[in-house]
This record gives C-alpha cells, structure tokens and sequence, in this order.
C-alpha cells in the first residue's frame, strides 16, 4: 500500500470562509453588479473562463465582468454553492464552488462539466478585518445541456 502525503490542515473556518466567499458571489450576480461579484478578488486574480479562457489579473478580468453583468437576464438562475473547502495553511484555502444553474421550475440543471477550485489567502487590509481574497479560479466549460434545460441528474 502507498502511503500518500495529506496536505490538508485543520482549520475551522475553512468552511464558513468558502460559504461567505460564495455568498459575495452570489450577491454580485443577484445584482448584476461586477464591482460586488469582484470586490473579493486579489489583484493577482487568476480566472479560468466558462469557455476554456484563462484571464490573469482582476485588471482584465473585471471589465469582462462588467459586460457580462451588462447582458440581459436569462429565465435560467444561477447559484453558487459550495461542494469542497480545505485549508492547505493557516491562510489559505482550497474550495470547489460551483456555479449551478437553476431552471424556471426550480430544478438544477447541469451548469459545469468538471470540476472547478479556488484559493482564498487570508490577508489584511489596513484597516479592518481580514479578508480572503480570490487568488485563482479555475472555472469549468458550461454545457449546452444547461442552457437547454437537461435536469443534471440525467
């Protein structure tokens, strides 16, 4: 039997951290508002788009944010939820947030097809509280299937 290192460490705020940076998330997308959905993310942002794209620096990748935020609602909604938040430091955490489509009839439907991370370093501002920006998002491609509406248990 091969025994495997553990990067993991113990950190009790891993989880609540990853459910508040999705819930920022989840705040900026509900306004449709890019200056919310990126006011977590480092300077140094590394962003994997939906189409394979990959977008180094939140000097990029915001305006890309903003003309998407631009564009006209869709029936579908969107949630992201959290699937998987481990601490690897005292201050960093890797977690799988995914962005899940939701239809009109409230079912889930398939909205990435393989898995996403991101890491979240704590840092400190000058004045305030600390704060777990995004330092890297490595998004998964969206399926046709989502936008038509497959049920994602299919």
């Amino acid at each position: 039997m091969t025994i495997r290192a553990a990067i993991g460490v113990v950190n009790i705020e891993a989880a609540a951290v990853a459910e508040a940076f999705a819930a920022g998330l989840q705040a900026g997308h509900d306004q449709r508002d890019a200056e919310v959905l990126n006011r977590q993310f480092a300077a140094d942002v590394i962003w994997g788009s939906p189409y394979g794209a990959l977008v180094e620096g939140y000097e990029r990748l915001h305006p890309i944010h903003i003309r998407f935020q631009q564009q006209p609602a869709t029936e579908v909604e969107f949630r992201y939820r959290v699937r998987h938040a481990l601490a690897v430091s005292e201050d960093v955490i890797v977690a799988h947030i995914a962005r899940l489509a939701i239809s009109p009839d409230g079912k889930a439907v398939v909205a990435e097809l393989r898995p996403g991370s991101t890491v979240l370093r704590n840092g400190h501002v000058r004045a305030g509280p600390p704060r777990w920006p995004l330092v890297a998002s490595r998004g998964a491609e969206h399926s046709h299937e989502a936008r038509r509406g497959v049920p994602a248990n299919s």
